[in-house]
């Protein structure tokens, strides 16, 4: 198995863009005619309808973007059925091209942490889970991260761990001084370290290691500011779209080339039919078209004002 870094850099040059869709299912918002004679009371009718709602937007959106990025949250609070049917979605998604980032915020100590990530890193036939990456959280230390980070050495499989969130409340701790700098840098820097011994442990090819840092697109500045200070480190960034990111914006995350980030985009993309932009052109009739049209508008947009465009 290529490492990850290099299955994520070939994409993103196949694809010539680095969006990245959330699958970020919500009962209230999915259309109306998927859950005809089904109920939220019912996790197996909720896990039904999710299933069928992610794997058409996979549908849609494998021929334009490089991955996908299930929420587990918003599957796991149904239960069992919900955890299926988020299993089904990850085998869907790699078996119809596209590399998967499970967003679960996990971490943990010893043992715990080894058995999180031999569960959830690692592309199908290698891990019970599939996914070809995950989110981790730093805040247990270094001895938390390092399980997870030799399995998906080991596995051709992906990290990227929480640095600079893009909620606001993420600054209260976040941008604490430690020493006169940041803790976001302090982490940042942890995680430049992890990456580039992973690009030479798996002997990456495209300059970037296997171990990512999350870094929000609502701090255009950091994310300047953090591309500078961790060269080898990709960036997944949320936040674009509707929490207010846009692709001036995210724009100080790329290098010179277009590659290094991955920008994601949720609500903006699976529920676009429900937005202004799109409502009276597609309606909930064809929402669909609207998942398409709001990923071409998406990747149009990066294209023009970061350089993406020179993918």
């Amino acid at each position: 198995m290529h490492p990850f870094s290099d299955r994520l850099a070939y994409q993103i040059r196949q694809k010539k863009t680095p969006v990245l869709v959330g699958l970020d299912p919500r009962w209230a918002q999915i259309p109306d005619r998927l859950k005809e004679g089904k109920t939220e009371e019912n996790p197996q009718d909720v896990a039904v309808v999710f299933e069928d709602f992610c794997k058409r937007i996979i549908d849609v959106v494998a021929p334009l973007v490089p991955a996908v990025k299930p929420q587990s949250a918003f599957f796991e609070q149904y239960g069992p059925s919900g955890m299926q049917c988020l299993a089904n979605i990850i085998r869907y998604a790699s078996e119809s091209g596209l590399l998967v980032i499970l967003d679960a915020k996990r971490n943990d100590i010893g043992s715990t942490a080894t058995a999180y990530a031999n569960g959830l890193i690692g592309p199908q036939g290698s891990s019970p889970w599939g996914a070809d990456a995950l989110t981790v959280s730093p805040y247990l230390g270094d001895d938390s991260l390092i399980p997870f980070v030799d399995v998906a050495n080991d596995r051709g499989g992906g990290l990227f761990i929480l640095v600079k969130t893009s909620n606001k409340g993420g600054a209260q701790f976040q941008d604490l001084l430690v020493d006169g700098t940041p803790l976001y840098r302090h982490v940042c820097s942890y995680v430049e370290k992890l990456a580039v011994e992973s690009a030479q442990k798996t002997s990456t090819e495209c300059g970037y290691g296997n171990i990512g840092a999350v870094v929000g697109a609502t701090w255009p500045e950091q994310l300047a500011e953090l591309r500078a200070a961790a060269p080898r480190t990709w960036f997944l960034v949320p936040g674009y779209g509707s929490q207010g990111g846009g692709a001036k914006d995210v724009a100080g995350a790329f290098d010179k080339n277009g590659l290094g980030a991955i920008i994601n985009n949720s609500r903006g993309v699976i529920f676009a039919f429900r937005a202004e932009a799109y409502r009276d052109r597609f309606g909930e009739a064809n929402w669909e078209g609207a998942v398409e049209a709001a990923t071409l508008d998406m990747i149009a947009a990066l294209a023009a004002e970061t350089s993406a465009g020179k993918l």
